[in-house]
């Protein structure tokens, strides 16, 4: 019988970023590259038309994250960076670790040149309970899963 391992399950994401933003938080996307797909058309010898697909550009997705809101600045002050147009002091290398229902880290990912695309605060509403979320975005230029 093969061995069989069942699926990692993520409770809650931690990031660190060197000195600039470390924190937890509930939601987590964007850990992955993609490359753009070239479409190439060509005659074979028999005179059948084919679409040969070869790999473009190598693309990051921004990693988007997400927290209850707190009395925590550091995103807020990493991002201001960029507004005032600090772009390359506001690069920094990071990692993300997801931990599991016992606060064992199960997963990590480490990313590259790293700054604050876009952060927003909650949409509050008056007849409402639920809890304010701020979005942290961050574009990059390199990730990869590391082993644990």
């Amino acid at each position: 019988m093969a061995e069989h391992e069942d699926p990692l399950v993520g409770f809650h994401f931690s990031i660190e970023v060197q000195n600039v933003v470390k924190g937890f938080f509930t939601e987590c996307s964007g850990l992955g590259s993609e490359h753009e797909v070239i479409e190439h058309n060509v005659i074979t010898e028999q005179g059948q038309e084919l679409v040969m697909k070869i790999p473009g550009r190598l693309k990051w997705e921004n990693i988007t994250l997400k927290r209850g809101i707190t009395s925590n600045m550091d995103i807020w002050d990493w991002r201001k960076m960029v507004e005032d147009g600090k772009v390359d002091d506001a690069r920094h290398d990071g990692s993300i670790t997801m931990f599991d229902h016992q606060l064992t880290p199960v997963a990590r990912w480490e990313f590259k040149r790293a700054w604050p695309v876009k952060v927003t605060g909650p949409q509050p509403k008056a007849d409402s309970n639920e809890i304010g979320i701020e979005e942290l975005t961050l574009a990059h230029e390199y990730i990869s899963r590391v082993k644990i």
